[in-house]
């Protein structure tokens, strides 16, 4: 069974920085894309960025040159470095793996099988 845990949210200040992490099981972790979605409350989810089972990452104009993805093939696990976090970053942050192994397109619908969740709330 695939099962995907995130953990690492939480309450932040303005300008503050979390690190999430997905503890992934269940399948053969370093063939498929991985991705980071969120949904802010009220919103749609939103592809936020990926990572390919070569390690070439991507990431949504909102959260460029802010927010780091990586993966630890050898442990199955996946990270979000959040920096300079913005009240509009506050959502629900879902860890993601694309449908098929191998390469994968990088938005939402590539992405189907999710994990239940860690919210994220960027307040002062």
């Amino acid at each position: 069974e695939v099962q995907l845990m995130e953990s690492g949210g939480g309450l932040v200040h303005p300008g503050g920085s979390l690190r999430l992490s997905c503890a992934a099981s269940g399948f053969t972790f370093d063939i498929y894309a991985m991705a980071w979605l969120r949904q802010a409350p009220g919103k749609g989810p939103e592809w936020v960025s990926g990572i390919n089972s070569g390690d070439t990452t991507y990431y949504s104009d909102s959260v460029k040159g802010r927010f780091t993805i990586s993966r630890d093939n050898a442990k199955g696990t996946l990270h979000l470095q959040m920096n300079s976090l913005k009240p509009e970053d506050t959502a629900v942050y879902y860890c993601a793996r694309s449908a098929r192994s191998g390469y994968s397109q990088q938005n939402l619908s590539a992405f189907p099988i999710r994990g239940h969740g860690t919210q994220v709330t960027v307040s002062a």
